[in-house]
């Protein structure tokens, strides 16, 4: 499934008057900051479309997903972006981006990129550290608590995250109601809570127009 976020696509996935060179595929979990990111910097030249941000919980899906998407798309457009870092699919998305021939964020995951990969890279002791981003903390409840069954079984919240020594809340933006929910989860979770303001880390550059 594929969702256009800013309504530029038309119905046969076609680019609508005005064609923009650089279309991005992205996990729809980015949307949001994505949409953002185009609108205060002005940038006319990219279109979105996203992918269902569940399927982080189903990585098998991501590649054929994005396979689909590109070979929709490509013809339209000069260039296509994958917002996605690895994602859990073992190397696999990094594989058919390179044989597609279009350019994907180098990191991981989207907590790499968000933070800086090098940045991210830098900190191997926090493999005991359980990351949200601003979406996820908005979408706690139907991203984490219920897929693992947490609101029907509490207890088992020592099972899924008794190895977890603290909850990483790396903010996008300034906003204390965000960081209230972030805190909740910590709690929830029974982790210690850390918050770092990393903004959109590595993703400008990434989606910023090549000279």
């Amino acid at each position: 499934m594929i969702v256009p976020i800013d309504g530029r696509l038309a119905r046969n996935g076609l680019p609508a008057a005005g064609n923009a060179r650089t279309l991005v595929i992205a996990c729809g979990a980015l949307a949001h900051e994505i949409t953002a990111l185009k609108r205060l910097n002005g940038w006319s030249h990219l279109d979105l479309a996203c992918l269902p941000a569940i399927w982080h919980n189903h990585p098998e899906r991501i590649v054929p997903g994005v396979e689909e998407a590109v070979r929709h798309h490509r013809t339209a457009y000069d260039t296509v972006l994958v917002a996605y870092g690895d994602c859990g699919t073992g190397g696999k998305l990094a594989q058919t981006c390179a044989t597609l021939g279009v350019e994907m964020i180098a990191a991981p995951h989207c907590y790499a990129f968000y933070e800086g990969a090098d940045r991210f890279a830098a900190h191997p002791e926090e493999i005991a550290a359980f990351y949200l981003t601003d979406f996820l903390a908005r979408q706690f409840d139907a991203f984490v608590w219920r897929p693992l069954g947490l609101d029907r079984c509490p207890e088992l919240v020592q099972s899924y995250f008794g190895n977890y020594e603290k909850l990483v809340y790396l903010a996008q933006t300034r906003d204390r109601a965000l960081n209230a929910r972030a805190r909740d989860c910590a709690t929830r979770l029974g982790l210690t809570y850390e918050r770092r303001l990393t903004g959109y880390g590595d993703l400008p550059a990434f989606l910023a127009p090549r000279d």
